[in-house]
């Protein structure tokens, strides 16, 4: 299922949409395939037997374990946009996690030996708040996500750079509006503010 675009804050887009490895649901098409396989063999070769209703009754149970595998799987995502990191779970019961790009101090991911032949693993994000440090599990090419991770906050550093040299100057009257609020917390003196002020006037 496509992340909604109902979710998206004005300008943001999706770069990234994610569920987990197909590895994720490979044990319980295991069992699902034995127990068919063996439920045939042993209805084909004997008539009914106990045997053949307790094979049959582990089909139905590995049917069920898949099925519920299965949507685990449609319903957990990793969503990277350009704006955030964004992680959903949950049948029933949802859960989430939103990360802002800015927020993020350092990305790393996991790979064993077998994970990295399937392309798979786990990847790790610090960042900063309550949260801490946070790993997403089983996801498709780890190695992958954290370059365009990387990118996205460059690019994102980038947009706030070209943001703030865009900003015109503040006019005069509201520069000394900006001295005045800091004389009034106290972090300039009344002749500090009125040495700035002056200068500011004279330009006029």
């Amino acid at each position: 299922m496509a992340f909604p675009t109902k979710l998206l804050n004005e300008g943001e887009e999706v770069v990234l949409d994610l569920h987990p490895h197909w590895w994720f649901l490979v044990a319980p098409v295991a069992v699902v395939v034995v127990a068919l396989v063996a439920t045939v063999a042993v209805a084909t070769a004997t008539s009914l037997t106990v045997l053949s209703y307790i094979l049959a009754g582990l089909l139905l149970l590995a049917a069920l374990w898949l099925v519920a595998r299965y949507a685990r799987w449609a319903t957990t995502s990793l969503v990277l946009t350009n704006h955030r990191l964004i992680h959903r779970s949950g049948i029933l019961a949802k859960s989430g996690r939103e990360i802002p790009l800015d927020h993020i101090n350092d990305i790393s991911y996991r790979q064993r030996v077998f994970e990295r032949l399937i392309g798979a693993g786990d990847v790790v994000i610090e960042s900063a708040g309550e949260g801490g440090k946070e790993t997403f599990e089983d996801l498709p090419h780890p190695g992958r996500i954290q370059n365009e991770i990387y990118r996205q906050i460059e690019a994102s550093k980038t947009r706030m750079a070209d943001r703030m040299a865009g900003r015109q100057e503040l006019s005069i009257p509201e520069q000394i509006e900006k001295l005045d609020e800091l004389r009034s917390r106290g972090v300039l003196t009344q002749a500090e503010f009125d040495a700035k002020k002056a200068q500011l006037l004279d330009r006029l």
